[in-house]
C-alpha cells in the first residue's frame, strides 16, 4: 500500500499542541544549528588574510573559495532538491494550498547543506528563507510518520514555517503573526491551527536557545519623536513603498534574465556571482552577507550621503544577482539592510533641512529613521504591514517607536498597493508553478479558508 492509500487520522487538539510544538522545538534546534554553521564559516576571508596577508594572491584565492562555495550549493540544489532554491517560501505557501509538495526528505538536507554553503561564501540573502523551509519540512515529516489527514498536514507546514521564522530572528510573535497575514490566502484559520502555530514558535524559541543560537544582533538605542514628526515618516514610507515595487520587479526580471541567458551552461552564473563575491569579501566587505552584522553599526557611524547611497545600490545590486543563483537563500536580511541605509539617508535630508528652521533636531533621528525605514521596505516588498511593525519592534526593542513604524510600514503598504505592486512570494509562487507547467488557480482574498477561527471542518475535536 502506497503512502497515498494509507489510512489517515486527526489528532485530538491537546495531541495536536504537543506535536505542533516538538516540531517547533525541532526546527529551533535545525535552525541554531544551521546559523552557528554559516556564522562560523563565514571567518573564511579573515582566516585567508592571516595566513596568507593582504594581496592579490588572498583575492584570487577568496575568488576561488566563494566559487566553489556557490557552485557547489548550486550544484546540489540543482540536481537533488531543485524545489530548495531561494527563500523556500513560496513552496511552503504552494504546498499550503494544496499545489505543491513538500519532499522533506530531499529538502531538509538540501537546504542545511546548500544553504550553508551558499549563504557562509558571503552571497547577499538572509538565513530565514531556508529556516521556514525546514521548519515546514519538520512539519510534513511529523504528518507523514503519524499519518495525519491534509488538514492536520496543513496545520503542521504552517506551524513548522512559523518555528523557522522564530529560530531565524528570535521573533515568536512576529512568526504567528506572519503566518496570519502573509499566508492569509492559504492559512486554514480554525482555534486548533491558530494555538499550534503560537506553540510551534515558542517551542522554536526554546530549541534555539537549548543550543545556543543567537538572532542577528539588532539591538538599537531608540527615543520618542515629536508627534510633528510624523508627516515625514509618511513621505518616508511613500518611498518605499516605490522602491518596494521596483525591488519585486527588478527581482523577477533578474530571474528570467538568468534563466534565459545562461540556459546552455547554469552552472557558470554560479561559479561568476560566487568569483564576485569573493572578490568582494576583501575590496568591500560591507556588500557581501546578508547584512545582519552591517546594520547595528551604521546609525551610529555617520556615514555621509556618498557612502550611504554606495552601499545602497551595491547590496540591492548584489542581492539582484545572488537570489537568481538558485540556492537556498532567504531575501528577508538583504531588504532590512537596504531599507536601513535607506532610513539613514532620509533622516540625513530632514536634519539638512531642519537645519534651515527653529526646530531642534530630536535625539537618535537617524535611528528612528533606520528602523523604521527597516520595517516599511518589508512591508512594501512582502505586503504584511502588520509583521513588519512587530517584527521590527521584536527585534530591535523600539518600543517607543511603534507610531512611526505603523505609519511607515501602512503608508508603504498602500503606495505599493497604488502602483499595481503585488506580494513577492505570491509572484514568486505563480512564476514557479508557470514553469512546473502548472496553471496558478485564481487566489481571490480568503477563499483558501473555508472555516472561521471557531469552526473545523471535521467538528468538535
Amino acid at each position: 500500500m502506497s503512502a497515498e492509500q494509507r489510512p489517515t487520522r486527526s489528532l485530538a487538539n491537546g495531541h495536536l499542541y504537543w506535536i505542533a510544538g516538538a516540531c517547533g522545538f525541532a526546527t529551533g534546534v535545525v535552525g541554531a544549528g544551521f546559523h552557528l554553521a554559516v556564522d562560523a564559516l563565514l571567518r573564511w576571508p579573515d582566516w585567508l588574510v592571516d595566513r596568507l596577508g593582504f594581496s592579490a594572491l588572498t583575492i584570487a584565492a577568496g575568488a576561488g573559495i566563494a566559487a566553489t562555495g556557490v557552485t557547489l550549493a548550486y550544484l546540489l540544489t540543482r540536481y537533488v532538491a531543485p524545489e530548495a532554491s531561494g527563500s523556500g517560501v513560496p513552496e511552503v505557501e504552494g504546498a499550503m494550498e494544496g499545489l505543491r509538495v513538500v519532499h522533506w526528505r530531499r529538502v531538509l538536507p538540501v537546504k542545511f547543506v546548500g544553504g550553508v554553503l551558499g549563504l557562509s561564501s558571503g552571497l547577499v540573502a538572509g538565513r530565514e528563507g531556508p529556516t521556514i523551509h525546514m521548519g515546514a519540512s519538520i512539519g510534513a515529516a511529523l504528518a507523514e510518520w503519524l499519518r495525519l489527514d491534509k488538514l492536520d498536514l496543513h496545520t503542521l507546514l504552517a506551524a513548522g514555517a512559523a518555528a523557522g521564522l522564530a529560530a531565524a530572528f528570535n521573533a515568536p510573535l512576529a512568526a504567528v503573526l506572519f503566518i496570519i497575514e502573509e499566508t492569509r490566502k492559504e492559512f486554514r484559520y480554525t482555534f486548533r491551527s491558530y494555538v499550534a502555530v503560537i506553540v510551534a514558535s515558542a517551542g522554536s524559541g526554546f530549541g534555539m536557545e537549548l543550543v545556543g543560537g543567537t538572532a542577528p544582533p539588532l539591538r538599537m538605542d531608540t527615543a520618542a519623536l515629536p508627534l510633528m514628526l510624523l508627516p515625514s515618516f509618511m513621505l518616508l514610507g511613500a518611498a518605499l513603498g516605490v522602491l518596494g515595487v521596483v525591488f519585486n520587479k527588478c527581482l523577477v526580471l533578474a530571474l528570467d534574465w538568468r534563466t534565459k541567458t545562461f540556459a546552455s551552461v547554469p552552472w557558470l552564473y554560479a561559479v561568476l556571482v560566487g568569483a564576485a563575491i569573493g572578490v568582494l569579501a576583501f575590496v568591500l566587505p560591507l556588500a557581501i552577507g546578508g547584512g545582519e552584522l552591517l546594520i547595528p553599526g551604521m546609525p551610529s557611524a555617520d556615514l555621509p550621503l556618498k557612502t550611504l547611497l554606495l552601499i545602497a545600490a551595491v547590496r540591492f545590486i548584489g542581492t539582484m544577482a545572488s537570489y537568481p543563483v538558485n540556492v537556498p537563500a532567504g531575501i528577508f536580511s538583504p531588504l532590512l539592510a537596504i531599507g536601513t541605509t535607506v532610513g539613514l539617508i532620509g533622516s540625513g535630508l530632514l536634519e539638512a533641512m531642519l537645519e534651515h528652521t527653529d526646530i531642534a533636531t530630536p535625539p537618535l533621528l537617524g535611528v528612528a529613521f533606520a528602523v523604521t525605514a527597516m520595517g516599511g521596505l518589508f512591508s512594501a516588498t512582502i505586503r504584511a504591514p502588520l509583521v513588519g511593525v512587530v517584527l521590527l519592534v521584536e527585534l530591535t526593542g523600539a518600543f517607543e517607536l511603534i507610531l512611526p513604524l505603523m505609519v511607515t510600514c501602512v503608508t508603504a503598504h498602500v503606495v505599493a498597493e497604488a502602483l499595481g505592486g503585488r506580494p513577492i512570494y505570491e509572484v514568486l509562487l505563480e512564476r514557479t508553478l508557470r514553469l512546473a507547467g502548472q496553471v496558478p488557480k485564481p487566489r481571490a482574498e480568503g477563499m483558501s479558508s473555508p472555516v472561521g477561527i471557531d469552526q473545523d471542518p471535521r467538528g468538535p475535536q
